[in-house]
């Protein structure tokens, strides 16, 4: 038979003390739970380097820009081409007096004209028309191919002006003329074309060049010759 311990009046029961819950635990369950936080500063730490990305692109963008204008307005800019007439010489004007005034008469100019092209890229050319005048009239004409000016060089063009005598005899000054020996008459041709500098930039330009000159008819030479350029864009 057990025997019971009596407790003294000053001797108190100690009671277990409930196990202590800390924060740590609390976030271990949330891991547990799948419910772990982000940390508060991630958000803005991926703002700033978003900010910082789209700075570095803007000022890469505007050094290209720069860079590419910089030699748009220097190295490439895009300058005036300049055609000028170097010789002309025509066949068959011995014929021409005033006491052989024939239509079958064969009048022949051959004329050489150059394109010089001095910017950085080619300068392309559409055909064109050089017209042969004599007092305002169109007596000959001749058709100029296209062309391709390279980088800085010149481009020799070689034209035969075939003169419709008919009409050179349909002029009523003619006859005077030949009496005085000289006959004066103008040559005029209309070149447009275009350049374009690594593929951005590009200008168009119309070269019109005329030329006036007097046909000697006891040398059979070219003399007065006088020629006068003008380029629009």
């Amino acid at each position: 038979m057990a025997t019971t311990t009596p407790q003294s009046p000053g001797q108190e029961q100690v009671q277990p003390l409930a196990p202590a819950v800390s924060g740590h635990s609390h976030r271990a369950d949330d891991v547990e739970n799948g419910g772990a936080r982000a940390p508060p500063d991630s958000k803005a730490g991926k703002k700033r380097k978003c900010i910082k990305c789209c700075a570095c692109c803007s000022v890469v963008t505007l050094i290209i820009i720069l860079v590419i204008l910089i030699l748009a307005f220097t190295v490439f800019r895009v300058k005036d081409p300049t055609v000028r007439m170097d010789s002309i010489q025509i066949e068959g004007l011995s014929s021409l007096t005033t006491r052989n005034l024939n239509p079958n008469v064969n009048l022949t100019l051959f004329a050489g004209v150059s394109v010089k092209n001095p910017n950085a890229a080619s300068f392309r050319f559409d055909e064109a028309t050089m017209s042969l005048l004599y007092d305002g009239r169109v007596v000959g004409e001749a058709q100029v191919p296209p062309g391709n000016a390279r980088a800085r060089r010149t481009l020799k063009i070689n034209a035969t002006v075939i003169v419709m005598v008919q009409n050179l005899m349909g002029v009523p000054r003619l006859g005077s003329d030949l009496i005085a020996g000289e006959l004066p008459v103008g040559i005029t041709t209309r070149i447009h074309g275009r350049a374009k500098v690594l593929g951005i930039i590009k200008k168009s330009a119309t070269v019109r060049l005329n030329c006036t000159m007097s046909f000697d008819l006891s040398s059979q030479g070219i003399e007065n010759l006088d020629c006068d350029r003008k380029v629009s864009l």
